[in-house]
C-alpha cells in the first residue's frame, strides 16, 4: 500500500518525491523533488504504475513511522479485557450477536435495534452509540467508552479488520515511549562520553556516573545548561545500556564491532557450531572400572539443527579430537551391527544404495557436509596452531564467538539443555548440573561404561533426536509448519542441493600435526624425543627433501598425540602412507598404548636419574615401569590417587581412539615389515587393570630375553654333568704310560 499523506516519500524510475498536497476529491496529489521541480499525477497512475514505490528514507518518519507494529501481546492483562469488550460490541454492530456466530447467541440476542434483517449498519451503530452514551459516566469511563460515538465506532471498526483485536485498542495504551524532553542533545552527548569513559576504566557506582555527566555538561556547555535529575539519568541508563551488574571485562567484550552484519543460515554446512560439556552422567571406564565424567563435544549444524558428529573423550579433549570431529561431520555415519532398516539413510532424493556405494558401507539417516564455517567458544582446543593448519585443509573458517557470549552460539547450548532433558536424566548415575541437586550416590549408580554410552547417544541421535519435531526453531520460509531436522536436511536437496563430497580416508593423516624433521642415516626420525624408523625411510636415509621455503630440505612426517608408538611418513614418489613403529618397541608382542604426556614423564624420569640412552630400545624398562611392571604398594589399584588411575584408564581410551579413527587400508605394507607393522595397527582393547600390569611385564621380559640372545649369538654346549667322566670308563684300571703322560702335559705326545 502506498502512503499518500502529505511529508510521505515516493520513488518514481529511481527519483524521489515527496507528497506536498492531497487532494483526494480530484483523485490526485501533488509531488515535490529535491530540486523544487512539482508536478500533479492520479491516484491511478501511481496505483498500476510499476516504477513507482515507497521510499525507505522516509518510511521511518510520521506519527506511526519508526516504531515496529504494535500486536495483541503489547497489551497489558487489563487493557486487552477492555480491547475484547470493545470487540464484542463491534461484532454485535455487524451481525447482532456479541459472540460474532449465530449458532452461539447470547440472552435476548439479537436485540430489535441490532437485528441485520430489519435494520442497517448505520442505523446499527447510531443505535449502539446511543447505548454507550445512555450508560452511567463512572462505568463507561472504567469500560474505555465514555467518549464513544457514531465516528468512533467507525474507526474502530476499519482498525479491526486492519490489524485484529489490537485495532480496538485506544492509542494512548501503546503510546511511543524512550521520548525525554530533558535529555537534550547536550545531555546525549555528555552521557555517550560518559559510557565510553568508564568502559575501559574501572566499575565505579551510578553516582559517580551522574557527578561525570554532571562535570561533562559544566566544561563543555557551561553551567546555564539544565541537567536532568539522578533518578532520569539512572533510568536512562539502565535503557540504553542495561543494567550495570556484569563484569567489567564482560561488558568491553560486549561491545566488540560485530563484522559482516547479522547472518541468515539458509542452507546445510553453512555454520556448524562446535562446543564442549562435561557429561552430567558418572560413566565406568574400562581399565579399573571406576566411576569417572566424561566430556562431550557436539557439532550441530545450525540450519537444520542435525547433530552432525560427537565425540566423548576422558578428562578433556585435545585440538586432535577437534580435528577427528570435523572429519566425522563430513563423513557418512556407518550402520552399527544391532541397528535396523529404520534407521538406515532416509532422504529422498538420494537413494540409500546411492550413498552406500560412495561411501563403502551402509549409511544412517544423518547429515554429512562439508562445513563452510565453524563457530567455537576460546578454549585452548580450539585456539592454535594446528586447528588453523585444520581448516586450511578442509576449507572452512573457524570463527571464535565473542569472548564469554554464548548467544553467539546459542543452538548448540540449547542442544546441551535438551539432550540432558530428553536423554541422560533418564540413564544411570546422573549428576545433575549442579552440586546442590547432586544425588546421594552417583558413582554407585554408576553402570554404563564409555563404549556403551557412545553406542547409546549414537542411536538416540539418528532415531530419536533427528525425527523430533523442532518447535520455535521452525525456518523462516514456514515458521507455521510441522519440521524437524531430517525433514529439513531433505528440503534442502530441492532448496540449494547436495554437493555429496565424501572425502578420502587419506585425510586422516592430514588433519594430524605436522613434524618437519631430517631423516637420520642409522637411527631414522626423531618426533618430540623418540626416534622412528622403518624400510619405507630405506631410500631416504641421510638425503635432504626437495621442497624449499621456511623448512628447506626437511621432511614432512605426521604425529599422532594420543597414540606415540608410531608416527606416519608419506611416501614423496608413491603417495603411500607408512607407519614408522617407535625404536623402543620390542620386536615380540605389543607394548601398552601411550601418549604425549606419558613420554614427557619418560623423558623426565630418564633426565632426572642421569641416564643418557644409546637408543630408544634403552628406554622401554623405564617406560614400561612408569605404565605399571612394577607394583609397589603406593602404585597398588586402591592405593593409587584417582587423577593417576583416570591417566592409566585415558591413554587406553585415546589409543582406541586413534585406532578406530585411521584408515587400515591404505599404509604401504612391505613384506619384511608386516609382523611390525601388525603390533602397531592391532586393535588396543579395553584391558583391566591386571592385564595391562601383566601386558608390561611380558613386554619387559621380551626385551630381556631380545637382549641375552643379541649378546649370545650361538647356544653354548652345556658343561657335562657332575660325575659323568667316572661313568664313562672303570676307575680301577690303571692308565697306561701314554695317558698319564698326556694327562700332564695336557696333550698327547707325537710317536717320533
Amino acid at each position: 500500500m502506498l502512503d499518500l499523506s502529505p511529508g510521505a516519500g515516493l520513488v518514481l524510475d529511481g527519483t524521489e518525491w515527496t507528497v506536498e498536497l492531497r487532494e483526494p476529491h480530484l483523485g490526485r496529489v501533488q509531488l515535490v523533488s529535491a530540486d523544487g521541480t512539482r508536478q500533479r499525477v492520479s491516484f491511478r497512475f501511481l496505483v498500476n504504475y510499476q516504477g513507482c514505490r515507497p521510499s525507505s528514507r522516509t518510511s521511518a518518519a510520521g506519527a506511526d513511522r519508526g516504531r515496529q507494529p504494535k500486536t495483541v501481546k503489547d497489551l497489558g492483562q487489563g487493557k486487552r479485557q477492555l480491547a475484547e469488550f470493545r470487540l464484542a460490541h463491534l461484532r454485535e454492530v455487524e451481525t447482532g450477536f456479541r459472540s460474532g456466530n449465530p449458532l452461539l447467541p447470547g440472552l435476548g440476542e439479537p436485540k430489535p435495534e441490532y437485528d441485520p434483517d430489519t435494520t442497517t449498519l448505520t442505523g446499527r451503530r447510531k443505535a449502539k452509540a446511543a447505548e454507550l452514551k445512555a450508560m452511567d459516566p463512572q462505568q463507561a469511563k472504567l469500560l474505555g467508552l465514555d467518549s464513544a460515538g457514531y465516528r468512533t465506532l467507525i474507526r474502530w471498526d476499519k482498525e479491526r479488520h486492519r490489524f485484529g483485536l489490537v485495532g480496538c485498542a485506544d492509542d494512548r495504551w501503546l503510546r511511543e515511549s524512550g521520548k525525554r524532553p530533558s535529555i537534550t542533545e547536550e545531555v546525549r552527548e555528555a552521557i555517550f562520553a560518559v559510557r565510553a569513559e568508564t568502559l575501559h576504566g574501572a566499575k565505579v557506582s551510578m553516582r559517580t556516573k551522574d557527578r561525570k555527566i554532571r562535570q561533562y555538561v559544566r566544561e563543555t556547555f557551561g553551567s546555564e545548561t539544565k541537567v536532568p535529575s539522578y533518578d532520569t539519568l539512572r533510568r536512562v541508563w539502565e535503557e540504553w545500556f542495561g543494567p550495570s551488574g556484569s563484569r567489567q571485562r564482560y561488558a568491553r567484550s560486549a561491545e566488540l564491532p560485530v563484522k559482516n552484519g547479522h547472518v541468515v543460515v539458509h542452507r546445510p554446512g553453512q555454520v556448524v557450531a562446535l562446543d564442549t560439556t562435561v557429561l552430567p552422567v558418572m560413566v565406568r571406564e574400562g581399565v579399573f572400572g571406576d566411576p569417572v565424567k566424561v566430556h562431550l563435544t557436539l557439532a550441530l549444524d545450525v540450519h537444520t539443527h542435525s547433530l552432525c558428529a560427537f565425540r566423548l573423550t576422558l578428562v578433556s579433549d585435545t585440538s586432535v579430537d577437534v580435528a577427528m570431529l570435523l572429519r566425522d561431520v563430513m563423513m557418512p555415519l556407518p550402520m552399527r551391527e544391532d541397528w535396523g532398516e529404520d534407521l538406515e539413510w532416509p532422504y529422498p532424493g538420494l537413494p540409500a544404495a546411492v550413498v552406500a556405494e560412495f561411501a563403502g558401507h551402509k549409511v544412517a539417516g544423518l547429515p554429512f557436509f562439508a562445513p563452510e564455517t565453524v563457530t567455537t567458544d576460546h578454549g585452548s582446543v580450539y585456539r592454535n596452531h594446528h586447528l588453523v593448519e585444520v581448516q586450511r585443509v578442509i576449507g572452512c573458517n573457524v570463527l571464535p564467538a565473542r569472548v564469554l557470549r554464548p548467544t553467539d552460539k546459542a543452538a548448540c547450548e540449547r542442544a546441551f539443555g535438551v539432550i540432558r532433558q530428553l536423554l541422560f536424566e533418564q540413564l544411570p548415575g546422573y549428576t545433575g548440573i549442579d552440586v546442590a541437586d547432586r544425588r546421594a550416590d552417583a558413582e554407585g549408580d554408576a553402570a554404563l561404561t564409555v563404549e556403551e554410552l557412545e553406542h547409546l547417544i549414537a542411536r538416540w541421535i539418528v532415531s530419536v533426536w533427528q525425527k523430533r519435531r523442532l518447535g520455535e526453531y521452525a525456518p523462516s520460509w514456514d515458521p507455521g509448519g510441522s519440521h524437524s531436522p531430517n525433514t529439513l536436511f531433505a528440503a534442502s536437496f530441492a532448496q540449494a542441493g547436495f554437493a555429496m563430497e565424501i572425502p578420502s580416508p587419506e585425510l586422516f593423516y592430514e588433519l594430524l600435526p605436522i613434524h618437519n624433521v631430517q631423516i637420520h642415516a642409522r637411527r631414522g626420525v626423531k618426533i618430540k624425543g623418540l626416534w622412528y624408523d622403518g624400510p619405507a625411510l630405506g631410500d631416504y636415509r641421510g638425503m635432504k627433501s626437495t621442497r624449499g621455503g621456511r623448512h628447506k630440505g626437511r621432511w614432512v612426517i605426521r604425529r599422532d598425540p594420543r597414540d606415540r608408538r608410531s608416527v606416519f611418513f608419506q611416501d614423496p614418489i608413491t603417495h603411500v602412507w607408512h607407519a614408522l613403529p617407535w625404536t623402543g618397541l620390542p620386536p615380540v608382542g605389543q607394548a601398552p598404548a601411550f601418549g604425549d604426556a606419558r613420554v614427557r614423564d619418560l623423558l623426565k624420569k630418564a633426565e632426572a636419574s642421569g641416564m643418557r640412552p644409546k637408543s630408544d630400545s634403552e628406554l622401554l624398562p623405564v617406560l614400561l615401569e612408569l605404565i605399571g611392571s612394577r607394583a609397589p604398594v603406593s602404585q597398588w589399584p586402591t592405593r593409587m590417587k584417582k587423577s593417576e588411575r583416570t591417566e592409566h584408564a585415558r591413554e587406553v581410551a585415546q589409543a582406541k581412539a586413534a585406532e578406530a579413527d585411521r584408515p587400515a587400508k591404505t599404509l604401504g605394507k612391505p613384506e619384511m615389515f608386516q609382523d611390525t607393522l601388525g603390533q602397531v595397527e592391532a586393535v588396543v582393547t579395553a584391558l583391566h587393570w591386571p592385564q595391562r600390569v601383566r601386558q608390561a611385564q611380558e613386554g619387559i621380559d621380551n626385551e630381556r630375553r631380545r637382549r641375552r640372545e643379541a649378546a649370545v649369538p650361538v647356544i653354548p654346549k652345556p658343561p657335562p654333568r657332575l660325575g659323568a667322566s667316572y661313568r664313562e670308563r672303570n676307575v680301577f684300571l690303571l692308565p697306561e704310560e701314554n695317558e698319564e703322560q698326556e694327562e700332564h702335559d695336557g696333550g698327547p705326545i707325537s710317536a717320533g
